[in-house]
């Protein structure tokens, strides 16, 4: 059975046993009619999961004790991903694409199939749009009258505590995404932040998207401070909180055109705050009167 979604304008088609849809609830609020050529096509199956025998090792990144191990591995045009569930656990899907990123096939234990899919489709989601100046970004994201404000900072900064801060200021905002959403730089100039159906820990799953009015990078601190990040400042905090293949320097090129593009119009803040309403309302109020990015 196959199924297409629409995410940040990009098509995402799945094909898989009709039973498994019913665990992917997520991205429900996604699916469409819409014809066209996808973005990525997914062939999910629960096959005997591939070893990597004839592979070639890439690279395995298993940085932090409660994220997902993931070994890649390379064979001339095409690429194979084992991924387990936690650093030293055991390996629970295997996918494999070709250098394009655009179609993959996915094999997982029945068990992980939620797990499966989401980290599939968000790694080459991110891979296959890096050259159509999307950004997939590691943010939590609040709106508030029409705006949207994107919070980063590695994990257990306060990414989510800082929306929730929001909330509680603010009773008119409301929360696109608390995890991964997506950026466009659109043709017309503009930037826009989408939903995806990939939100962490908090069930939050918007297909509904805002202009950005700025990026915030979070610090915990004993005091409340924000100030305005140069351009040269605020490049490695959001290169770091978009997702990517960054070892390979043709990604690492497109993320950076884009990257670019997005500072060069939209202002980048560092917040060292506490986790008050009080952080919430300096923020909301200087992010406000930003018009767009004046420095170099």
């Amino acid at each position: 059975m196959r199924r297409t979604y629409r995410i940040a304008g990009h098509l995402l088609a799945v094909e898989a046993p009709e039973n498994d849809f019913a665990l992917l609830p997520n991205y429900a609020p996604f699916e469409t009619e819409l014809a066209g050529t996808p973005l990525l096509v997914m062939h999910l199956s629960h096959d005997p999961l591939p070893g990597s025998d004839g592979w070639e090792w890439f690279f395995t990144d298993s940085s932090d004790d409660d994220l997902p191990r993931m070994e890649m591995y390379r064979r001339g045009e095409e690429w194979l991903f084992r991924v387990a569930a936690s650093k030293r656990g055991e390996v629970v899907s295997v996918m494999r694409c070709r250098a394009d990123w655009r179609e993959l096939t996915l094999c997982c234990l029945p068990a992980y199939t939620r797990f499966a899919v989401d980290n599939a489709a968000m790694l080459l989601y991110a891979f296959a749009a890096a050259p159509l100046r999307t950004l997939l970004f590691h943010s939590s994201v609040t709106v508030l009258d029409g705006r949207a404000y994107m919070f980063l900072g590695r994990s257990g900064t306060g990414k989510s505590t800082h929306s929730e801060q929001w909330q509680a200021a603010f009773p008119q905002a409301w929360l696109l995404n608390d995890d991964n959403p997506v950026l466009r730089l659109l043709d017309d100039g503009s930037v826009r932040v989408y939903g995806s159906p990939w939100s962490g820990k908090t069930p939050c799953y918007r297909d509904e998207n805002a202009p950005v009015q700025a990026l915030v990078q979070l610090a915990q601190a004993p005091q409340n401070h924000i100030a305005l990040l140069r351009m040269s400042q605020a490049y490695p905090h959001v290169l770091a909180s978009v997702n990517g293949l960054k070892m390979l320097p043709e990604m690492m090129d497109r993320l950076y055109l884009s990257i670019a593009g997005l500072l060069e119009t939209t202002p980048v803040y560092l917040l060292e705050c506490q986790p008050t309403p009080d952080a919430a309302r300096l923020c909301a109020q200087t992010c406000s009167l930003s018009p767009g990015r004046t420095d170099n």
